[in-house]
This record gives structure tokens, sequence and C-alpha cells, in this order.
């Protein structure tokens, strides 16, 4: 059994807080394991500080499309052997949509299967037929993709005159007996199992056009992934996936997080606002010295308060339950090129434990190291929005700090909320010319066809396929979420919803911490006014 050191096995099966409805940003996502569109634009979907790349390849005719070079490329980085650490993509849950993207493959494979036997029945033992076509296909290709709109058409003229060779020299064909017959076979049977490649294409991609069609109305089949589901102890292979499908999910839940410079926290989107209240510990009677506490007594009874978020005094929605959670947020460098997460006998299967974050809390305050945040975290809008208020305190000799800052993680982009339109063409009626009518086309033009057939037989090793064809790379460091993320200020409720939370938050962490200090003995009176002024001063977030 496949491990690495954690019991990634899954007991009892509970819930994770606050996912039940949160499937827009995880179905937006998973549908691209299914897209048909050009690869290049998924580029275009790309946050400002994350980009990925398209590699061109060496031959035009094994380039990948969208889902394909998408499912390769998520299912390579987030299942790998010996992969980097991920980062924990908020408000969706990262193996759904891996699950989908080995789905997706799932069904290409068996597309391909279909399509290597059309390959050697029809294409192999006609090679030099085969040869011929595929060539004129690839001269047509390499014309069309020219900006010269002449070349383009040299192309197609190129094809037909080809085709009707093809004609002249079957008819007229002056050899006979076995040499004759299999010289007419090597025209015409490529041309026949190319027809029956386009049907096999044309099913399939009925089929994921559908699952993509599905998933962004909110729901349809889900994915189904027999490779990671072992029939007996010696499937290796299977068990390998399904073990890398609960590690994947382990990490998503750990509570430790990066800070990356002008990137802010990955994962979290833009940091747009900052509080800090910093006064002087004064004791509230002269007498009497101040009573010990630390930092961490002041953070959990806000933990506890802000626990209570969605309860108020009046019955008008307000606050979903808010996810109330410790976090560990370790320095990187702003271009770095990966991360590593926490390791030692203070962390279990990616998570810090409570004495380590204790600890952290109340000693690493100043100087290198990790450091305690307590997070407040809403995900709306069925996922598309992820609204996160991070606290923490410190003491440095006399005086105690407490920093709130607002973080908000946009909705992903529209490329992937995009539904698939059928393909049609317009043209004017025969007799009534001055009207026109609509005709669907086939989803599988002649020259994807040709693609899809060329391709099958390598999928069988993908690393070829990269070389001869290109493939996707993600930008690093890699989390589902944020590499396609759009800024929330673009829609006015969701920057509604961001600056509306803070002031709540902002009230409850103050009056928790002037409890504290209260019942330890401290003047709250700086403190409180002090509270009093970030209150009013939150409710102007004008830019500064």
């Amino acid at each position: 059994m496949a491990h690495d050191g954690f019991d990634f096995s899954p007991g009892a099966q509970v819930p994770l807080q606050g996912s039940a409805g949160q499937t827009a940003a995880t179905h937006a996502l998973a549908s691209a394991a299914y897209r048909d569109s050009p690869v290049e634009e998924i580029v275009k979907a790309d946050s400002e500080a994350h980009k990925s790349s398209v590699s061109k390849g060496r031959v035009s005719l094994f380039e990948p499309n969208l889902g394909e070079a998408f499912s390769r490329a998520v299912q390579t980085r987030m299942l790998g052997g010996g992969r980097a650490a991920l980062i924990q993509s908020f408000g969706m849950e990262p193996q759904t949509v891996v699950e989908h993207c080995l789905a997706a493959n799932h069904i290409r494979k068996e597309r391909d299967t279909r399509l290597t036997l059309v390959t050697v029945l029809f294409g192999v033992l006609f090679l030099p037929g085969t040869l011929l076509w595929i060539g004129v296909f690839q001269l047509r290709r390499t014309l069309a993709g020219s900006k010269d709109k002449k070349a383009g058409a040299i192309g197609g003229a190129l094809l037909l005159g080809v085709a009707a060779l093809a004609v002249v020299f079957l008819v007229a064909l002056p050899f006979t007996g076995f040499l004759g017959w299999y010289l007419r076979g090597v025209i015409v049977a490529p041309v026949v199992g190319w027809l029956l490649a386009k049907r096999i294409c044309e099913t399939t991609a009925k089929d994921l056009r559908a699952r993509w069609s599905d998933l962004l109305d909110g729901g349809g089949l889900g994915a189904k992934v027999p490779e990671a589901v072992p029939g007996h102890p010696d499937e290796t292979a299977r068990e390998e996936l399904r073990h890398g499908l609960e590690k994947l999910t382990a990490e998503q839940r750990s509570n430790a997080i990066f800070y990356a410079g002008p990137k802010e926290i990955l994962g979290m989107g833009t940091r747009w606002g900052s509080w800090q209240l910093a006064e002087e510990l004064v004791a509230k009677d002269a007498d009497k010295e101040i009573h010990q506490f630390r930092s961490y007594d002041v953070i959990r009874v806000m933990h506890d308060q802000l626990k209570m978020l969605e309860r108020g005094p009046l019955n008008s929605g307000g606050f979903p339950k808010p996810e109330v959670k410790h976090w560990i947020v370790r320095p990187v460098g702003e271009k770095a090129g990966s991360v590593s997460r926490p390791e030692g006998q203070d962390v279990e299967t990616f998570q810090v434990k409570g004495h380590e974050i204790q600890r952290i809390c109340n000693h690493q305050q100043f100087g290198s190291g990790d450091r305690h945040y307590l997070g407040v975290q809403f995900t709306l809008w069925d996922g598309q929005l992820v609204i996160t208020m991070m606290i923490t305190v410190t003491v440095l000799h006399e005086t105690l700090r407490i920093e709130v800052t607002g973080h908000a993680l946009g909705p992903v982009n529209s490329l992937f909320t995009s539904k698939p339109s059928p393909k049609t063409v317009t043209k004017p009626k025969t007799v009534r010319f001055w009207e026109t009518t609509t005709h669907n086309l086939p989803l599988v033009e002649p020259k994807e066809a040709v693609r899809l057939a060329i391709r099958a037989p390598f999928t069988w090793y993908p690393p070829i396929l990269d070389f001869l064809g290109g493939k996707l790379s993600l930008p690093e460091p890699f989390g589902l979420r944020h590499v396609w993320a759009e800024e929330p200020w673009r829609h006015r409720f969701m920057a509604d919803d961001a600056m509306r939370a803070a002031t709540p938050v902002l009230r409850v962490a103050h009056n928790a911490a002037l409890r504290v200090l209260s019942e330890n003995g401290v003047d709250t009176e700086r403190f409180g006014n002090r509270s009093s002024f970030l209150s009013g001063a939150i409710q102007d977030p004008s830019p500064k």
C-alpha cells in the first residue's frame, strides 16, 4: 500500500463545514476538463499574478485542445508522484475537479481505444495512402493557420485537388490482381477509416459536451473514476490513485498557509483593508499589577465569540455560519517556485497540532519564523466569493496590538462559466433568398477527426504527445482556485458583502479583547477609545 507516513484512510465520513451548496466554483473549473475549445483560451483567463503557459509542439496535428491539456496538466500536478505542496482552494472542493479530469480522461481513453483499432485496420495496413492523406491534412492545417488568407484558400484547394487525383487514379489504375486491389485500398481505406473515426469522435464529443453543460446547470452526472477503486490488494496503481485523492483532500484541510510578499496570502485573494489597535498595557489599579495572560488567552475568547456571528438581535438573515480557524502563516519569497508545508512531530496529516499553535501564537511574534492568525471565513455566492478576516494579537514590551485584515477572493474567470454552444451555419433560402435558415453542423470537423485519430495510438504514453503536440504548464505555487480568480470589485454586490463583513468582525474581536483585558486588571479606557475610532473609520473604506 502506498503511503507517505500518514494514515489517509477515510474512517468516519463527516461533511466539511459549510460545504453544502457551494458548488458553482467547483463545477465551473471541473467543466474545463470536458471542453473542446483551443487551449490558448485558458492563458487569457489567468489572474495577473499567476500566469500559465502553453508550449508549442513539433507537429500541429498533435496539439491538444483545452479539455485534453487541462485534464492532463491538473492530473499530473495534483496527483503526480513527489509533487510539490499545493495551495488551498477556498470555496470549492479540488478533489471533485480532479475526479472530473480523471473521468474525462477515461472517456477519451475509451474513444482512443476504438480510434486506435480503426487506425490499425484502415491506416497502418494501408500505410502509404495514410501517410499521403496525413501529409495533405498537415499541410492544409499549416496553411490554414497562416495569417495570409490566400494561403488558407490554397490549403483547401490542395485538399480538393488531391481528392480529385485520387478518384482519377482509382478509376484508371493500370495494375491488376492483388497489387491493384491493394493500391485501391491504399486510396479508399484511409477515407473509410476517417468516416468511422469521425462517427466515433462525434459520439464522444456529444457525451463530453453534455457533461460540460450539466455541470454548469448545477449538477448532472458525477465523475466516475473506476481507476481509483482497487479490486484486490495487488492493484497498486489504483491504490496509489486512491491514496493520492485522499492526500489531496487532507492537504486542502491543512491549517498552514503561505504569505508571498506583494502577492499576499496565497489562495485568499486581495488584501483590501487593515485596521490596527495598539495601546499600552496599564494596570487598572495603581496599587496592583496586571494579572499575567498571554496572546492565546485573548485569541481563545475571540474564537468563541466569533463563532456566534451568525446570531443577532433581529431576524434579518444576516451572516451565514462562518468558519473560524487557527492559521499558521509561513513566509515565502514573492517569486517562490514552490512551497513546503510544516513537518515533524508537531504536524499530523498536514495539520499543525494545538499545542504548537499556542506556542507560535505566544512566542513567535517578532523576527523570523511562522506566525499565528485567527481567521473568520465566509463562503458566499455559491462558492464564487470567499471573504476572510485575519486577526493577529501580539504583545511587545508593554504594548498590545490587535491587527485585523480583510481578504477577498473573487469568482472564477468567466471562461469557466460559459456553456457549450452548437456549431451552426446560416444560409439564404433557395426560393425566398431574402430569408435565411440556420442549420446545425457536426461537432467534429473533418480536420478534428483526423487530429484525434492521429493522436489516439500515442495516448498510452502521454509524454510522447507532450513532446509532439505541446502541453499546458500551470503556474507555481499552484492552487486550483486563485490562479483563475477575478477581482470581486467588478461585482457591486460582492464588493458590498466584503466591506459589510469587516465591521461586525472587527467589533466582536475588539469586544472580546477588552473583556480579557478587563478581567486581568488592565485599564481599558484607551483601548476602548481607540476601538471606537476604528469602528468609525472602518465604515469609510476610501482609497488611501
